[in-house]
């Protein structure tokens, strides 16, 4: 029961999504059928792609970046906006969740002596960054991934929706940081010199050039997934215990979720007509609930409107702790350090996340009706 407890505590979205696969099971017998559920597409794009941002930052590339900024914010109030810009900018290529696994331990060891409320509003603020920056390409969260890959949009598309949400969101974001009444005193930079690997880090870039070719559909999925995978073997094994599985594993439960949900007319009908014109409201709402990864996944089986769903999963992901599994791990990161306290994050988290969701769920409808 110990062990029970420790997974689903550790792992809630995978236990949850594979419960309702198995669930669903038993309104649609498991057959042949199951495997076209399945994107193969997105979980082979999302395999080369974790790998190469493990790579990257196995080498050394985001800390010494990280760093960098910090000897030249100078300021306690420019480090944060320049930490909460940073994570937002590379949000849009290494995802939301490893752009704060690299500067939220960072901001923390800088920003641990200045007071609580300073160092918490330094970590809300790169949180809503990096879930807003995310937004703006196909390979920046694993839901635009997928909705790229399951609706065969080109990328000016794709940018004509994520575009102007993720202009709205820098300028929301530089402005929360503004607001925030942070200190102007000097800060002092980290001790010590992030440890940087040349090779190492041209080698994994260049399979994340790879991986970006695939996206972009300018090289076949399985020939980038076959090149990762025999470069991993034959230079850096290691690697493949560092990758997320039970992510790519939680994609397949809630594929056989939704397929097997699509096989029941009755649900079909239903799920469809709730979505009908209220695409963008409704994914950002479920997103409150289970995560706009899952609620990408679910929905996407039961409409065509790729723009409404698309704008309301990565505005979905801000509000509660649970909208983003970005959040979720910033939430760890500094619950985790010296001093925490948890309560007065959870208040200042939500009271931010909630005024930047309003103000985006505005900006998404006024997109739409355009």
């Amino acid at each position: 029961m110990g062990a029970v407890k420790s997974f689903l505590k550790k792992e809630p979205v995978l236990a949850v999504s594979g419960a309702l696969a198995v669930l669903s099971a038993f309104f649609v017998p498991p057959s042949a059928a199951y495997l076209s559920y399945i994107d193969f597409r997105t979980l082979g794009i999302l395999f080369c792609l974790m790998a190469a941002v493990a790579g990257l930052s196995g080498a050394g590339v985001f800390d010494a970046l990280a760093r960098l900024l910090s000897r030249k914010a100078g300021t306690v109030r420019r480090l944060v906006l320049l930490l909460t810009l940073a994570a937002f900018g590379l949000s849009m290529f290494i995802t939301n969740d490893v752009a704060l696994i690299t500067f939220v331990p960072l901001t923390i060891l800088m920003l641990g002596r200045t007071g609580q409320r300073t160092l918490i509003s330094a970590v809300v603020m790169e949180t809503i960054g990096a879930n807003l920056g995310s937004a703006l390409t196909p390979f920046g969260n694993p839901q635009n991934l997928y909705l790229y890959s399951r609706y065969g949009m080109g990328i000016g598309e794709f940018l004509g929706v994520t575009g102007p949400l993720c202009l709205m969101g820098l300028l929301l974001t530089a402005g929360g940081v503004l607001l925030c009444r942070l200190p102007r005193e000097p800060i002092a930079p980290p001790a010590g010199e992030a440890v940087f690997c040349r090779r190492k880090a041209l080698f994994y870039g260049a399979l994340f050039l790879i991986s970006l070719l695939a996206v972009f559909r300018a090289l076949p999925w399985p020939a980038a997934l076959v090149i990762a995978a025999a470069a991993l073997a034959l230079t850096d094994r290691g690697i493949f215990r560092r990758l997320d599985y039970s992510l790519l594993l939680t994609f397949v439960f809630f594929f056989i979720l939704v397929g097997n949900l699509g096989s029941i007319p009755s649900v079909e009908r239903w799920i469809s007509g709730l979505l009908e014109g209220r695409e963008l409201a409704v994914s950002a709402l479920v997103s409150q609930v289970i995560s706009n990864v899952p609620a990408a996944l679910m929905l996407s089986g039961f409409t065509d409107n790729w723009r409404g769903l698309l704008a309301g999963t990565n505005i979905g992901g801000l509000g509660t702790l649970i909208a983003s599994m970005a959040s979720l791990i910033s939430f760890r990161l500094y619950a985790r350090s010296e001093g925490a306290k948890a309560g007065r994050y959870f208040a200042a988290f939500t009271f931010w996340n909630f005024a930047a969701l309003l103000v985006m769920l505005a900006a998404g409808l006024l997109l739409l009706q355009r």
